[in-house]
């Protein structure tokens, strides 16, 4: 986390310097060693899943209302909220439509604005697992979008659904434009990961007994 922060930091050191670092999250999934065919971006899914595009207007305002409720992204303003918002995609989506699966590679994160997600994952043993069900505000994906691994677990929509999402490309656009912004977002988002996989492990950790 540091490391990204120092990154993102970097950006007005000096002015006018150009940083090959620019694109940083796109970058990341070939310094993995992932290669362009394993990765599932979101414009492929979205054709995929057939998501109607969502009013940015819209959009806006519903993730503008959910996070200020949230204990972690209260924490962005009104005004930050308002500029990442050209930042994200947002799109209606149909029920029992798969947005994101486990065990592959994909550049985006999803947060859930209305209706209901389900996150379940298939265990070794072929058991499968539901982890959760989603709730509006909830933030999916932002593993794989900040460390370039894979999906952890499914997520599915059991009801229509309508969805704000950050893709890397979108990501590394707001640290090169709003370096403050992304640095704020990327701190938050780890926050919020790491609470959530506490509750996963303890989960984890209760059906394995």
């Amino acid at each position: 986390m540091k490391g990204i922060l120092g990154l993102l930091k970097s950006k007005n050191r000096k002015s006018g310097e150009e940083s090959t670092d620019s694109v940083f999250f796109t970058t990341a999934f070939a310094g993995q060693g992932v290669e362009q065919s394993q990765l599932v971006p979101w414009e492929a899914r979205a054709v995929e899943v057939d998501v109607k595009r969502l009013p940015q207007s819209r959009g806006g305002r519903l993730l503008q209302s959910l996070w200020s409720k949230d204990k972690y992204m209260a924490h962005l303003d009104h005004d930050a909220v308002e500029r990442m918002e050209r930042f994200f995609e947002f799109a209606s989506v149909a029920p029992n439509r798969d947005l994101i699966r486990q065990d592959e590679y994909g550049n985006f994160m999803v947060v859930l604005l209305t209706g209901t997600i389900a996150v379940d994952r298939v265990q070794p043993w072929g058991e499968q697992l539901r982890l959760a069900e989603t709730r509006p505000g909830d933030i999916l994906g932002e593993m794989s979008l900040l460390d370039s691994g894979i999906r952890f677990s499914a997520c599915t929509t059991l009801t229509e659904c309508e969805i704000a999402v950050l893709s890397a490309e979108a990501l590394d656009e707001m640290m090169a434009h709003d370096p403050q912004l992304a640095a704020s977002l990327v701190a938050l988002l780890a926050r919020k990961l790491s609470q959530r996989l506490r509750v996963v492990s303890a989960r984890l950790s209760e059906n394995q007994r």
